[in-house]
């Protein structure tokens, strides 16, 4: 690649990121069903016409957003699901994980609690498609666990899914309580995360000492 070719390149990759970042900004109070590519394009100080040398759509920065948000959420799973020490320090350590991804990403938090059931289809099916891929993670990982002995496949994607969902609901949760209800409430959902995350760990624990546990 030239110098000349790569300064271009440097300069759209850069144009393209302030058009998510400003998307990503204008939706703090907006979803993306009403974001115009106007709004977005005057943010940034480009031409509307220019903004289709980046995306074709408002849906398409939309799905690109996905992508962006989950991808900085993906350490924070896999940390959560790989963290060593008994179950109390693991759950303690896990909220604590979701409480900082927070703190560092509220504005893909917000995106993605407020797109995961959206009016935009694309952007609804990038998120499904997103969890779903972590959701194999994470029943990978679980599958490595030693608790897990004689689980089949079905079961360690259940409790999968199980681990990813509260994962996601105490990241709105927190999102929420620092946005409106202050330290208080900060702490009570946090508190609440951790004894949600210990149920499952006591369910899981004795799933195959159930009628049916383990299909």
């Amino acid at each position: 690649m030239s110098h000349i070719s790569g300064v271009r390149q440097a300069r759209k990759e850069k144009t393209r990121q302030a058009l998510l970042d400003a998307a990503l900004e204008l939706l703090e109070g907006q979803s993306l069903s009403s974001l115009g590519l106007r709004e977005v394009t005057r943010a940034v100080g480009i031409a509307p016409t220019a903004f289709y040398r980046h995306f074709r759509s408002v849906e398409d920065l939309g799905v690109a957003l996905v992508e962006e948000a989950l991808g900085s959420l993906h350490p924070m799973i896999r940390t959560t699901v790989s963290a060593t020490g008994d179950g109390e320090e693991r759950i303690a350590r896990a909220v604590e994980l979701i409480a900082g991804h927070v703190d560092a990403h509220p504005a893909h938090v917000r995106f993605i609690a407020r797109e995961r059931h959206g009016g935009v289809r694309a952007v609804r099916e990038a998120i499904r498609g997103q969890l779903e891929l972590f959701t194999a993670e994470v029943g990978e990982a679980l599958a490595s666990d030693a608790v897990s002995a004689g689980w089949g496949e079905e079961d360690l994607l259940m409790l999968a899914q199980l681990y990813v969902d509260q994962m996601l609901m105490t990241a709105s949760l927190l999102l929420e309580a620092a946005a409106e209800g202050g330290p208080g409430e900060r702490e009570r959902v946090a508190g609440l995360a951790a004894r949600q995350l210990r149920l499952i760990s006591v369910g899981r624990a004795h799933w195959l000492d159930l009628p049916g546990g383990g299909g």
